[in-house]
């Protein structure tokens, strides 16, 4: 399961990490959302050990949501060394996310 982050963990779980870490910004109302958070899970299960993969309530959490300029649901944003290499709007397949990773590992 990917791990929960908030404002408050965001900037250790995220700008912190010496891994590449995933971001997947959504929303329970979101219906993209719904059909990405799956994914997103498997993603994590794929790369525990070598990735960080997470998700954002954006309802509850808009701090870094603002920041990053998420306007649209669900954005996945790929970090590395705490900065942004890879951003996906909409719905994507799973290889595009596994793809991003695997250029930065």
């Amino acid at each position: 399961m990917a791990l929960e982050i908030t404002d408050a963990t965001f900037e250790d779980v995220v700008l912190k990490s010496d891994k590449p870490v995933v971001v997947d910004f959504w929303a329970a109302w979101c219906g993209p959302c719904r059909m990405v958070g799956p994914i997103i899970d498997e993603v994590s299960n794929e790369y525990e050990g070598k990735a960080v993969v997470g998700k954002v309530d954006v309802d509850a959490n808009q701090q870094f949501a603002a920041k990053y300029g998420v306007r649209n649901i669900p954005t996945v944003l790929v970090f590395k060394d705490g900065e942004i290499v890879n951003r996906q709007v909409g719905v994507s397949p799973k290889k595009a996310y596994t793809d991003a990773i695997e250029a930065v590992l």
